[in-house]
């Protein structure tokens, strides 16, 4: 008698879907931490806006007598970094002034998944400067 032996050549149902499993558990441990770090790369460019501010008020301050009070974003000579195309944050205000700082918040928009309620915060005293953030942006520095 002739036997003939099969030989069976793929992947079974159950091997499949583990596979599937697997990939499944490592991507939404993977994905949100990618989503995060994105998020936070964008605070590089609210932090560049910010500094280009922050020299516009050095020049009001020079310019009004050494105090910041009267420096506004209507007064300093730089047009708000939120209407430039593709920026990711609607607003730039400055605030707080006095004759020895200020404080400049910049609050993210929803373009590419941003929450509209983060902000990034710089606040320049008389000790020095410091920089803040909500949410996504806590961990800046």
């Amino acid at each position: 008698m002739n036997t003939i032996k099969r030989k069976n050549k793929g992947f079974t149902l159950l091997e499949i879907i583990i596979v599937v499993i697997i990939v499944g558990v490592l991507a939404s441990l993977a994905l949100p931490r990618l989503f995060s770090t994105v998020e936070f790369s964008r605070s590089t460019e609210a932090l560049s806006a910010m500094g280009s501010l922050r020299s516009s008020m050095e020049r009001c301050l020079l310019a009004s007598g050494n105090t910041y009070v009267g420096c506004t974003m209507a007064t300093i000579d730089m047009a708000n970094p939120a209407t430039s195309p593709g920026s990711h944050f609607t607003s730039y205000t400055i605030a707080d002034q006095s004759a020895t700082g200020y404080t400049i918040t910049a609050l993210r928009n929803t373009i590419d998944g941003g929450v509209g309620t983060d902000t990034i915060i710089v606040t320049q005293a008389a000790a020095g400067v410091t920089r803040s953030g909500t949410t996504a942006f806590a961990g800046i520095k």
